[in-house]
C-alpha cells in the first residue's frame, strides 16, 4: 500500500488532555492572575467568569448552580458521591474504567449496604430498565474507555425519588444531554475544550442542593470533597471561591477555550464539529474488513463521537493471544506517531486491544480525514510483517 503523503496539522489525538483549540499558543494567558491570591477580586471574577461562561455555553437550566472543584472530573464526581448518598440505597452503572472507579468509591469506601450495581463488560452496555430510580443513580455519559455512550435519557424517568449523578467528563459540550434527566453532571476542564487539567465542574440541579439541606452522611467528608457543613450549603463554592488554590493559569485557559467555542458558534458549533469527525471514523469504519467499533452495538446511537474506539478484526489478527494483539496495536500507534501523525491513539490499558481516536470539539475534522489513510497504511505495514 502506497505511503500517504498529507499529515495532519495537529498529531494530537489524545482522549485527555485533550488537543488545544486550533490558534492555540501560549501568549494567550498572558492576563492571566499569576502571582495573585485566587482570593483577590480579581482573580475570583475571573473564577465566576468561568462559572458563568461554562453554564452560559452549555445553557443549563437556570435553577442549577455551576462550582469549580479540585481534581478533575474525579474530585467533582467523588465530591458527588461523598457528600449526597447514604440517604437510600444506590443503583450504579458501569460499563467502562471510570464507572468501575465509582463502584470501588460506594463499595469499598462508603460500604453502602442497599446497592446494585449494573457491571458489563467493555464494549457492551446495561439494561438499564432494570435500574430502580427509587435509588440514587451512578453513571456515565459516555464511557470515556470503551467508546459506548448512553443513547439517550428517556430511561431516566422525571417522577425519580432518588438523584441521578452523572460523570459527563467526555461528553458534556460534545453530546446533546437532557440536563434535567440529570440531578449532578461533573466534568473536567481538559476533555472538549481542551483546557489544562487538575480542575473539575460540578453542575446540581435542585433536588440536589435540597438532599444538601436535608441529609447528612454518617461518614466523615475530606475538605476537599465538601460543599456543604452541617447541612449548610457552601455557597461561595458557586460564587467564584474554591475549596483549594486553583492554578490560575488555568483558569486563564479556559477562559480562552470557552471565548473560542463562544465565538465560533457555542454550544452546536461543538457539538457539529465532533459529530463531523465521528461521521468520518463512522463511514471509513464502515468500508473497511480490518476494523470494527469495540461497542457489541454498532448502531450510532451507542458510539461515543469523542473517544472513538475501534479494533482490529482480521482473522490472522484474533487468532493471537492478548499480548501478542497489543503488541500489533503498539506497533501500528508507534509507525503513526514516529511519523508525527497520531500520537497517544493506543486504547485505555484495561481495555482490550484497540485505538482511540478523540474526536472533541477542538478536533478539526479535516484532521481526521487525512489521519485514516494513515492508519490504513500503518496497519497493512505492521500486518505484512507478520506475514
Amino acid at each position: 500500500m502506497e505511503k500517504p503523503n498529507k499529515k495532519p496539522n495537529n498529531p494530537n489525538f489524545s482522549s485527555g488532555p485533550c488537543a488545544k483549540r486550533p490558534g492555540w499558543k501560549i501568549e494567550n494567558l498572558i492576563n492571566a492572575n499569576t502571582g495573585r491570591s485566587h482570593r483577590s477580586g480579581e482573580a475570583k471574577l475571573k473564577l465566576k467568569l468561568v462559572i458563568d461562561k461554562s453554564k452560559e455555553l452549555l445553557k443549563l437550566p437556570d435553577d442549577y448552580v455551576v462550582g469549580i472543584m479540585p481534581g478533575s472530573d474525579t474530585g467533582a464526581l467523588e465530591a458527588s458521591l461523598w457528600s449526597l448518598l447514604g440517604q437510600r440505597g444506590v443503583d450504579i452503572l458501569a460499563w467502562e474504567n471510570f464507572g468501575k472507579d465509582w463502584i470501588q468509591d460506594v463499595v469499598k469506601q462508603l460500604q453502602i449496604e442497599n446497592l446494585t450495581v449494573h457491571d458489563v463488560d467493555y464494549g457492551q452496555f446495561p439494561d438499564v430498565s432494570k435500574v430502580n430510580f427509587k435509588n440514587d443513580v451512578v453513571f456515565t455519559w459516555n464511557g470515556t474507555t470503551s467508546g459506548v455512550k448512553v443513547p439517550n435519557a428517556d430511561w431516566i424517568p422525571d417522577n425519580r425519588e432518588g438523584l441521578t449523578i452523572c460523570d459527563a467528563t467526555s461528553a458534556i459540550f460534545a453530546m446533546p444531554i437532557d440536563y434535567k434527566k440529570c440531578d449532578v453532571l461533573t466534568w473536567s476542564w481538559q476533555k472538549v475544550l481542551g483546557g489544562e487539567a487538575a480542575h473539575g465542574m460540578i453542575a446540581m440541579s435542585p433536588r440536589a442542593l435540597s438532599r444538601l439541606e436535608s441529609f447528612k452522611p454518617l461518614w466523615p467528608i475530606p475538605k476537599v470533597f465538601r460543599i456543604a457543613n452541617n447541612n449548610k450549603i457552601i455557597k461561595s463554592i458557586f460564587e467564584g471561591s474554591t475549596i483549594n488554590t486553583p492554578s490560575m493559569i488555568c483558569v486563564e485557559d479556559a477562559l480562552d477555550g470557552l471565548n473560542w467555542a463562544e465565538k465560533n458558534g457555542g454550544l452546536n458549533f461543538l457539538l457539529d464539529t465532533s459529530i463531523k469527525s465521528f461521521n468520518l471514523i463512522y463511514n471509513w469504519v464502515e468500508k473497511n474488513n480490518w476494523i470494527t467499533f469495540l461497542s457489541e452495538n454498532k448502531s450510532k446511537e451507542y458510539l461515543s463521537n469523542t473517544g472513538i474506539t475501534f479494533k482490529i478484526c482480521e482473522d490472522w489478527y484474533l487468532s493471537k493471544n492478548e499480548d501478542e494483539q497489543r503488541s500489533v496495536v503498539k506497533k501500528i500507534c508507534k509507525i503513526l506517531s514516529d511519523e508525527n501523525v497520531a500520537h497517544d491513539i493506543n486504547g485505555y490499558a484495561k481495555a482490550p486491544p484497540s485505538f482511540r481516536v478523540w474526536a472533541g470539539g477542538t478536533v478539526e475534522p479535516a484532521n481526521i480525514e487525512l489521519l485514516l489513510p494513515w492508519l490504513d497504511w500503518a496497519y497493512s505495514e505492521v500486518k505484512e510483517s507478520y506475514a
